[in-house]
């Protein structure tokens, strides 16, 4: 893809690496040669192997589990290349740990997601690149550029091939927060919404208390950004069967699949969920029901754009 010059790099640390070498392979370039190791003390070694001086840098790198280490080893490859004097740095994150601790829901509780911004930025970072944050507010807790990709085109257009644009066919929201993200794939699939309404009687404990919207009888889809322990998942698309849902599909940008995630999934009535490898799943997480979409060529093409100086607005489309 890229055809002139050969000063745009990309490097990648141990979360993602498959991905960081497809995004390699799309771009058109060779992965940077670097190494990212610990000392016997647990503490994180980087090592850069090629030189980066006036490079435009692409650090690939989701904060994903273990996410602590993920972290630090992003920061720590980040401050490397600042301080071997390479001519831009930009953190892509397919992942984005720590989203979901945006806002204070109570006092004395941190914002553990400005936090993160504000340490991406001060290791070095020039711009950053990532995928469906948990709330798009994310952004402005950033001082520095950032392009938030989608992962609705993505998912729509897997859809859309494989026959789901129908009249039988229903876009549900698990919850009210992600009824935007339910109703943009909804647009592209030519289809109604409904959404799943809960409560929370006490903490950790929700309880479907209505189904707004049609679903008698239709295939229905539920839309979210990550798929964590699965537990809203579940009490959602049984209580879609419930209200009378012919078949149940889901999917999500993030498949973060922690704790019970994957027992839940395999004796849960949903039909087939699919997610993207902005987080990597071990071979025991890969079971039948479980369809992974690469997100590579959307971030090959969104690196070629920024290091060309292009929008990349286009993308969103």
């Amino acid at each position: 893809m890229i055809t002139h010059g050969t000063s745009i790099k990309i490097f990648a640390g141990n979360s993602n690496p498959k991905l960081a070498r497809e995004i390699a392979e799309h771009v058109g370039i060779p992965m940077g040669h670097s190494e990212v190791t610990t000392f016997s003390d647990g503490e994180i070694s980087v090592n850069i192997h090629e030189t980066v001086r006036g490079s435009d840098v692409f650090v690939v790198q989701s904060t994903c589990s273990p996410g602590n280490d993920n972290l630090m080893e992003m920061l720590i490859m980040i401050d490397a290349f600042r301080r071997a004097s390479a001519g831009r740095i930009t953190a892509v994150m397919p992942y984005y740990g720590y989203a979901r601790q945006d806002r204070k829901a109570k006092a004395r509780d941190p914002i553990t997601a400005k936090l993160i911004a504000d340490l991406i930025t001060t290791a070095g970072a020039d711009r950053v690149l990532t995928m469906d944050l948990h709330a798009p507010q994310i952004q402005g807790f950033f001082s520095i550029p950032l392009d938030h990709l989608l992962g609705v085109p993505i998912l729509a257009k897997h859809y859309l091939e494989r026959g789901f644009e129908d009249e039988d066919l229903v876009i549900v929201s698990p919850d009210i927060g992600s009824v935007t993200r339910a109703r943009n794939i909804a647009n592209r699939l030519n289809a109604p919404i409904a959404i799943v309404d809960k409560r929370r009687p006490r903490a950790n404990v929700a309880k479907v208390m209505n189904i707004i919207g049609d679903i008698e009888g239709k295939k229905v889809l539920l839309v979210d950004d990550m798929i964590d322990t699965a537990g809203t998942l579940l009490q959602g698309a049984e209580a879609l069967i419930e209200k009378g849902a012919k078949e149940v599909y889901a999917c999500a940008t993030h498949g973060v699949l922690s704790g019970p995630a994957i027992e839940r999934i395999q004796n849960s009535p949903i039909k087939e969920l699919v997610i993207t490898d902005t987080i990597p799943q071990p071979p025991e997480k890969q079971i039948d029901k479980i369809r992974i979409l690469s997100v590579a060529p959307i971030f090959a093409e969104a690196i070629d754009r920024i290091y060309e100086d292009l929008p990349v607005s286009i993308l969103f489309e």
